[in-house]
């Protein structure tokens, strides 16, 4: 008889269920796709994207992302076995805190209205290349050699769409896709999405969610099952326009190498200051020399900086090094203008009289006139192409709540030149344009200018905004506009006359076409106010024509404005000459005059 005290001993169950599937699934992971290439790979410019999932080993992959080129961001995507893959170099990769997203392109739907003022394109020149590089840089992206984008424009593997605008031809945004059929044979017919970018400036709104659907649509077409993408995990803006087009988070991780790129990926946020961009962009730059910083005052912006026995207090790109009276010139526009015409810089006419008669006067032998206060900063009550004296009374009226001295000229039309001036040197050129909203036939004009509002602050870290005052109301009156007004699909209108960036204006970089005319005429007018860091304003009819008048000198310019031009960088080796290698020095000194 058998002992019943003993357990008889039975079969194990086969796996059923869900419990079955999971663990075909994880065998089926730790194999390489079926049908597809080893080892694949595919140079998208900006770097390598490493296909994780078709290498057989987590040594090979760790191979492969170490081969990564000096100035690329290479990513390994689909990634089986982070955990592993991670031990294999712990000091040299890093898991990316980015979620993916996957769009089933089977259920996909078509947007049913196209938006207005742009349309979407593919890459064909060498012009476009050089724009998305641009934007690239603006959005501190990875740039791309032009020659590769012209190279492979024609390819099927890669695709690059563009956002041109309607009426100027300018390219405002970009996107990559990758066919992951054509890259290494994938037998489940999927497709990603890469280097979705729009430009700061950009006017027109849906840029980024028509180019998602171009690409999706495109793919589609070639008959893809899905497109995946990967968005920082806290990059809350994109992932509400993915989710609403129909993107949903899957398990898909991507794995990276350290570099300087990817620094603040895993290095982590750096020291919780509170600066603003205008001091974080010169912190962050001495902090990348072992420079060391000392927040005094994170609200206003005051630093200091320490390095090899030598300390420099600043306050953004103020510094010890500009003196209490060049700093006074500059607070007093009227002062200014007299200093820079003494030096032979041209400058507009103005009124001395203070008396109503005498800014009619002025008016009627000009035709149009500026008003500001003598005093002031960021084009607060500063009022732009006034032609009626009603209007010139009330602006002055409107610039005495910021100072007592006001300040009426003549108004010169053209574009508003900002060169950032550092050691006599001109460093940056910008053209700064007036806040500007384009018309869909729908939204009213309050609803666009609050629309592009959020866009330019969540380009700038908040500091662009478009307040909506009596100065707006007055440049839509000027157009025959209110508030509530819908203007018409493609309709542009500018709703301020200033260009000042926290008053909602854009800023384009010119700094490699502008007239050496307005250089040297910016490089005299720091010589005469004797100021060591400084951004001159001028109005100009083209950056490229000599033709100008000197509006004003600003003491303490917005670097971070000018990116990529290097202004910190510059404005740190102003403050610590000994700080840049001595190769970098030798080559300055050959370049001076």
């Amino acid at each position: 008889m058998p002992d019943h005290d003993t357990p008889r001993r039975r079969a194990a169950p086969r796996p059923r269920g869900q419990a079955h599937r999971l663990k075909r699934m994880h065998e089926a992971a730790a194999q390489p796709p079926r049908g597809a290439a080893s080892d694949a790979m595919i140079d998208c410019g900006w770097g390598r994207l490493i296909f994780g999932h078709t290498f057989e080993s987590s040594a090979k992959l760790a191979e492969a992302l170490r081969a990564e080129g000096p100035d690329r961001r290479d990513i390994a995507f689909y990634v089986r076995e982070p955990h592993v893959l991670l031990a294999a170099a712990p000091q040299e990769l890093f898991l990316d805190p980015s979620h993916t997203y996957r769009l089933d392109l089977a259920t996909y739907r078509v947007a049913s209205r196209r938006r207005q003022g742009f349309h979407i394109r593919r890459l064909t020149t060498q012009a476009d290349a050089e724009a998305v590089n641009a934007i690239y840089a603006q959005r501190r992206m990875v740039p791309v050699p032009p020659e590769f984008f012209w190279t492979t424009r024609d390819g099927r593997t890669l695709t690059v769409l563009v956002a041109e605008d309607d009426e100027t031809g300018a390219i405002f945004g970009s996107v990559m896709g990758v066919d992951h059929a054509r890259a290494f044979g994938d037998p489940e017919r999927g497709s990603s999405l890469w280097c979705l970018a729009v430009a700061p400036q950009a006017p027109h709104a849906g840029l980024g969610e028509s180019l998602v659907r171009r690409l999706a649509e495109h793919f589609k077409g070639r008959g893809a099952a899905f497109m995946d993408l990967s968005v920082l995990h806290d990059n809350d803006q994109a992932i509400a326009l993915y989710e609403k087009l129909g993107f949903r988070r899957v398990s898909v991780f991507a794995v990276k190498r350290r570099n300087m790129i990817n620094e603040r990926l895993y290095a982590g946020p750096p020291p919780e200051e509170g600066l603003n961009p205008y001091a974080r962009i010169i912190t962050d730059e001495a902090r990348r020399r072992g420079i060391a910083v000392e927040v005094i005052d994170a609200e206003g912006g005051f630093f200091r900086l320490t390095w090899g026995g030598r300390s420099v207090r600043c306050r953004e790109a103020l510094s010890e090094l500009t003196s209490a009276v060049a700093m006074s010139i500059c607070d007093d526009k009227r002062a200014t203008r007299r200093i820079v015409s003494a030096a032979g810089v041209r400058v507009p006419a103005q009124v001395t009289s203070d008396a109503p008669e005498a800014r009619a006067a002025f008016l009627a032998e000009h035709g149009q006139v500026v008003v500001k206060p003598a005093r002031g900063e960021q084009g607060r009550g500063v009022a732009v192409g006034l032609t009626a004296p009603d209007e010139v009374e009330q602006a002055v009226d409107a610039a005495r709540a910021h100072c007592a001295d006001v300040v009426v000229e003549e108004c010169f039309v053209g574009e508003d030149l900002r060169l950032v001036v550092i050691d006599y040197r001109v460093v940056a050129a910008a053209i700064r344009r007036p806040a500007r909203i384009v018309g869909d036939g729908r939204a009213s004009v309050r609803d666009l200018i609050e629309t592009q509002s959020r866009r330019r602050a969540a380009a700038t870290q908040g500091e662009s905004r478009i307040p909506i005052d009596a100065e707006t109301e007055r440049c839509l009156a000027a157009a025959g506009l209110t508030l509530d007004d819908v203007p018409e699909k493609g309709h542009e209108i500018v709703v301020r006359k200033t260009a000042n960036l926290h008053t909602g204006g854009t800023i384009h970089d010119v700094t490699g076409e502008t007239h050496p005319v307005l250089i040297d005429a910016a490089i005299a007018a720091a010589r005469a106010i004797e100021i060591p860091v400084t951004g001159i304003d001028l109005m100009v009819k083209s950056p490229r024509d000599p033709e100008y008048v000197f509006i004003e000198a600003n003491e303490r310019p917005g670097l971070a404005n000018h990116e990529p031009q290097p202004t910190a960088e510059r404005f740190v080796d102003l403050l610590f000459p000994l700080s840049v290698p001595q190769a970098v020095r030798e080559a300055q000194r050959r370049r001076r005059p």
